[in-house]
Protein backbone atom coordinates (compact mmCIF):
# COMPACT_ATOMS: atom_id res chain seq x y z
CA UNK A 1 0.00 0.00 0.00
CA UNK A 2 2.56 2.70 0.76
CA UNK A 3 4.68 1.72 -2.73
CA UNK A 4 1.34 3.17 -4.24
CA UNK A 5 1.66 6.62 -5.92
CA UNK A 6 -1.92 7.69 -5.35
CA UNK A 7 -2.11 7.18 -1.41
CA UNK A 8 0.95 9.80 -1.23
CA UNK A 9 -0.51 12.37 -3.09
CA UNK A 10 -4.01 11.62 -1.27
CA UNK A 11 -2.15 12.15 2.36
CA UNK A 12 -0.44 15.41 0.87
CA UNK A 13 -3.76 16.45 -0.03
CA UNK A 14 -4.91 15.69 4.13
CA UNK A 15 -1.72 17.17 4.93
CA UNK A 16 -2.38 20.69 3.14
CA UNK A 17 -6.35 20.60 3.93
CA UNK A 18 -4.72 19.84 7.85
CA UNK A 19 -2.50 23.29 7.07
CA UNK A 20 -5.84 25.38 6.16
CA UNK A 21 -7.15 24.61 9.32
CA UNK A 22 -3.91 24.72 11.31
CA UNK A 23 -2.18 27.61 9.98
CA UNK A 24 1.79 27.17 11.09
CA UNK A 25 3.38 26.22 7.82
CA UNK A 26 4.05 22.94 9.45
CA UNK A 27 2.26 20.61 7.44
CA UNK A 28 2.33 22.25 4.06
CA UNK A 29 6.05 20.68 4.29
CA UNK A 30 5.23 17.37 5.26
CA UNK A 31 2.10 18.07 2.10
CA UNK A 32 5.49 19.03 -0.22
CA UNK A 33 7.16 16.07 0.83
CA UNK A 34 4.06 13.43 0.21
CA UNK A 35 3.73 15.09 -2.71
CA UNK A 36 7.09 14.48 -4.28
CA UNK A 37 6.85 11.28 -2.68
CA UNK A 38 3.83 10.39 -5.00
CA UNK A 39 5.84 12.02 -7.81
CA UNK A 40 8.78 9.79 -7.47
CA UNK A 41 7.06 6.29 -7.06
CA UNK A 42 4.50 7.50 -9.93
CA UNK A 43 7.88 7.90 -12.45
CA UNK A 44 9.39 4.90 -11.25
CA UNK A 45 12.59 6.14 -9.24
CA UNK A 46 14.34 2.78 -8.78
CA UNK A 47 14.94 1.57 -5.24
CA UNK A 48 11.72 3.12 -3.91
CA UNK A 49 8.74 0.92 -5.55
CA UNK A 50 9.39 -2.24 -2.60
CA UNK A 51 10.89 -0.48 0.20
CA UNK A 52 9.20 1.00 2.75
CA UNK A 53 12.28 2.46 4.89
CA UNK A 54 13.81 3.92 1.79
CA UNK A 55 10.29 5.48 0.93
CA UNK A 56 9.91 7.08 4.46
CA UNK A 57 13.55 8.21 4.12
CA UNK A 58 12.96 9.93 1.05
CA UNK A 59 9.60 11.41 2.60
CA UNK A 60 11.42 12.64 5.32
CA UNK A 61 14.35 14.59 3.46
CA UNK A 62 12.31 15.75 0.86
CA UNK A 63 9.56 16.79 3.73
CA UNK A 64 12.90 18.77 6.49
CA UNK A 65 13.81 20.43 2.62
CA UNK A 66 10.44 21.64 2.11
CA UNK A 67 9.98 22.86 5.66
CA UNK A 68 13.39 24.88 5.34
CA UNK A 69 12.63 26.17 1.72
CA UNK A 70 9.03 27.47 3.09
CA UNK A 71 10.52 28.76 6.05
CA UNK A 72 13.31 31.19 4.36
CA UNK A 73 10.41 32.15 1.86
CA UNK A 74 7.97 32.95 4.31
CA UNK A 75 9.92 33.82 6.98
CA UNK A 76 9.39 34.85 10.59
CA UNK A 77 7.80 38.09 11.15
CA UNK A 78 9.50 40.56 12.67
CA UNK A 79 8.16 41.42 16.81
CA UNK A 80 6.25 37.68 16.19
CA UNK A 81 8.37 36.89 19.55
CA UNK A 82 7.83 39.22 22.31
CA UNK A 83 10.53 39.44 24.65
CA UNK A 84 10.07 40.03 28.22
CA UNK A 85 12.27 42.26 30.33
CA UNK A 86 11.05 42.00 33.83
CA UNK A 87 7.99 40.20 35.47
CA UNK A 88 4.23 41.47 35.47
CA UNK A 89 4.54 40.36 39.73
CA UNK A 90 7.70 42.64 40.06
CA UNK A 91 7.32 45.39 42.28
Amino acid sequence: MWAVWWVWMVGALALAFLEVLAPAQVFLGFAAGAAVTGVALLIGVPGLSGSLPATLLLFAILSLIAWIVIRRAVGIRKGQVKVWDRDINED
